[in-house]
C-alpha cells in the first residue's frame, strides 16, 4: 500500500527520523497493522514503514530502500547490532547489556537485552509481536550462545505481560555483573527484571567512589541498584526509599549476593514526598541524594510529572542535604528535552549555589538514532551543592 505524505513528513524522513505519529497521516486512520510505502507529494519514494500503534507513535520507518521484512532482513540487523557491542563482549566485569535498541539499530518497536546467557525480548506493538517467530529464528542464528530467552509484552491487548520463550530457563536465583557488582535479577516476573540497564555509567560512578565515606539517600529506589553500587564504592550508609512493598525484599537481595551486611543500609517503604517530611522531622541528612523518579506517577494525594514537578524534588532535597553535598538528578522521560530538564533543576535550586560535575546520556550499548533526540531519552546530572 502506498501513502502520500506532505512536505513536513518528507523533511522529517529525510532528516533520519524513523518514528511516525498520527499527525504525519492527516485524513488516514490506522485501524490495523500494515506495511506501507511512503511517497512524497511529487511521487518520490521515501521509504518502507510499518504502521502499528504503540505507547508512542503509530509506526516506524524501517528502510529507505524497498527492503522486505524477512528472516534474512533481521539476521542482517542483528549482525550489525552485535558488532556494535563488541566492547561489551570483551568485559569480564559486565555481563548484562542491551543487544538491540529500536531505531538505534534501525528497527523500532523491538529491544533485546542480554542477562549473562539469557535474552529478554520486549515487543512494543502488535506488528512486531506478529513477527516474533521470524525474529527469534534470526536472533538464534546470530546469537547461538544464548541459552534461553524471555519476552515482555509492552502493548495492551494480551492477557499476559511476561513469558518464557525458548531454550533453558534461567535459575530462580540468578545474578549478573555490572561494573564488577553482582545484581540479582528475575527474568519472568512482570515487565521489570530488577535492574535498569541504561544506568550502567551512573552506577559506575558510585562504584568508583563518588559516595565513598559518605551517606547516600536513594529516592524512588526500586531494587536499590544505586545503593548497592554506592556501598561497593565505599559509602558508609545508604537509605533506599520506595512506595512498593516488594522493593524492600528485592533490594536486600542485591546486598546479600554481594556479601554486604545490612547494619548501615536501610530500606524504607514510603511515599518519597512523605519521606522528605519525615527526614526533616527526624533531623536526618545525607551527603548524596539520588533522584530518579518515574516520568509520571499518581498516588491518592497527588500526581507527579517530571516535566512539571521535578523541581520540587530538588528543592526538598536541599533541605536534607549536608553541606557540599551531591545530588544525582535523573530522568528517562523522552518527552522532556535536556534543556527542559535543566530548567526544572535550576528552578528547584533557585538562588542556591551549585556546580555540575558530570552529565550522562544513554550508554554505548543503548545505541540511539542520532537524528532523533527523543531516542536518547536518558538525562542525568551529578551536581555539587555549595553550602
Amino acid at each position: 500500500m502506498k501513502i502520500k505524505v506532505n512536505r513536513n513528513v518528507e523533511q522529517k524522513i529525510n532528516r533520519g527520523i524513523q518514528l511516525l505519529d498520527s499527525a504525519d497521516f492527516s485524513g488516514f486512520s490506522v485501524t490495523e497493522d500494515r506495511l506501507v510505502d511512503l511517497v512524497s507529494e511529487a511521487g518520490k519514494y521515501l521509504g518502507a514503514a510499518y504502521l502499528s500503534p504503540q505507547n508512542k507513535g503509530i509506526g516506524w520507518l524501517y528502510s529507505r530502500s524497498k527492503d522486505e521484512v524477512t528472516e534474512s532482513f533481521f539476521v542482517n540487523l542483528f549482525r550489525k547490532a552485535r558488532q556494535k557491542r563488541h566492547y561489551f563482549y570483551q568485559s569480564d566485569l559486565t555481563t548484562a547489556f542491551r543487544l538491540f535498541n529500536q531505531d538505534g539499530d534501525d528497527f523500532g518497536g523491538l529491544t533485546v537485552d542480554l542477562y549473562d546467557e539469557y535474552a529478554v525480548f520486549s515487543w512494543y506493538n502488535t506488528f512486531i509481536y506478529s513477527r516474533k517467530d521470524m525474529i527469534i529464528t534470526a536472533f538464534q542464528e546470530v546469537f547461538p550462545e544464548v541459552k534461553g530467552a524471555y519476552e515482555k509484552i509492552r502493548f495492551k491487548g494480551l492477557d499476559y505481560e511476561s513469558a518464557f520463550l525458548y531454550g533453558q530457563e534461567a535459575p530462580e536465583n540468578f545474578t549478573v555483573l555490572e561494573n564488577g557488582v553482582a545484581y540479582q535479577v528475575f527474568m519472568n516476573d512482570g515487565l521489570m527484571t530488577g535492574i535498569f540497564l541504561d544506568q550502567h555509567e551512573v552506577r559506575g560512578s558510585l562504584v568508583d567512589g563518588l559516595a565513598a565515606g559518605k551517606s547516600l539517600l536513594n529516592m524512588f529506589s526500586y531494587t536499590a541498584a544505586f545503593s548497592i553500587a554506592a556501598a561497593i564504592g565505599g559509602a558508609i550508609e545508604t537509605t533506599s526509599v520506595d512506595l512498593a512493598k516488594r522493593s524492600c525484599e528485592l533490594s536486600k537481595a542485591h546486598f546479600k549476593v554481594n556479601g554486604i551486611e545490612l547494619d548501615h543500609h536501610h530500606f524504607v517503604v514510603m511515599d518519597v514526598f512523605e519521606y522528605f517530611k519525615y527526614a526533616k522531622r527526624k533531623g536526618s541528612s545525607y551527603d548524596v541524594i539520588v533522584l530518579d523518579p518515574p516520568s509520571f506517577a499518581r498516588n491518592k494525594k497527588q500526581t507527579f510529572s517530571v516535566a512539571k514537578d521535578y523541581h520540587k524534588l530538588i528543592s526538598q532535597s536541599l533541605e536534607i542535604l549536608n553541606p557540599n553535598g551531591v545530588i544525582i538528578a535523573s530522568t528517562n522521560a523522552a518527552n522532556v528535552t535536556v534543556e527542559k530538564f535543566r530548567q526544572q533543576i535550576e528552578k528547584g535550586f533557585g538562588s542556591q549555589k551549585h556546580g555540575y560535575l558530570a552529565a550522562y546520556r544513554l550508554p554505548a550499548d543503548f545505541t540511539i538514532n542520532k537524528n532523533d533526540e527523543s531516542s536518547n531519552y536518558l538525562k542525568v546530572f551529578t551536581i555539587r551543592v555549595e553550602k
